[in-house]
């Protein structure tokens, strides 16, 4: 059994401390921060990545940066759930398409994976900061035809219109599905948000 001993924490809301009895029979330890390179290299290994080294500081450092530069927003998650789904994207596409070089699939997914989330006012920032550590390198976005096309049809069919952004949108959203627990829409009233669910 695991308790935890910081209720007056700001981060946990509601925790009372526990009386001074039970906590004699339990022995303390003390949690620390995670390891984030070492972590995302370990994955990147397990998933096939040669120079996963190199890409695990290129990617913690992104994460790190997104962190100190981006506003604070409260759905921003850049810690080790974020971690996992995005490394676990990587892994698909390196199996996918083992001839693309290994940091243009870590910039796809990095991309990819992180851009839905991202509000207007930080997508610059963020794409700035992808252009600085992946200089050079430019990959298209992995389509998935068959499902552009059906969302199409079906957008049709449901009397709407078919625009570039608002299926770019949809399928954003289920690549996120696929690699999230949960997943919430936002936007301003009338952005499209029911439609695309």
């Amino acid at each position: 059994m695991f308790f935890t001993m910081n209720p007056a924490s700001k981060k946990y809301k509601g925790r009372s401390k526990l009386p001074q009895g039970l906590k004699q029979l339990y022995r303390p330890i003390t949690v620390m921060v995670p390891e984030y390179r070492v972590i995302c290299e370990n994955m990147l290994m397990a998933e096939g990545f040669v120079d996963a080294s190199i890409l695990a500081r290129k990617f913690t450092q992104l994460y790190a940066l997104c962190r100190d530069l981006l506003s604070a927003s409260l759905h921003y998650d850049w810690g080790l759930r974020a971690i996992n789904s995005v490394l676990v994207k990587a892994g698909e596409f390196k199996r996918a398409e083992p001839q693309l070089s290994e940091d243009a699939i870590l910039l796809r997914a990095l991309r990819d994976f992180n851009t839905p989330k991202i509000i207007q006012a930080d997508i610059d920032i963020f794409m700035r900061l992808l252009g600085d550590l992946f200089p050079g390198i430019e990959v298209s976005r992995k389509r998935d035809a068959e499902l552009e096309k059906f969302i199409t049809d079906t957008t049709i069919k449901n009397n709407l219109t078919p625009e570039a952004e608002f299926i770019k949108k949809i399928v954003q959203f289920k690549e996120l599905v696929d690699v999230r627990w949960s997943v919430f829409i936002m936007g301003p009233p009338a952005a499209g948000k029911s439609s695309v669910w």
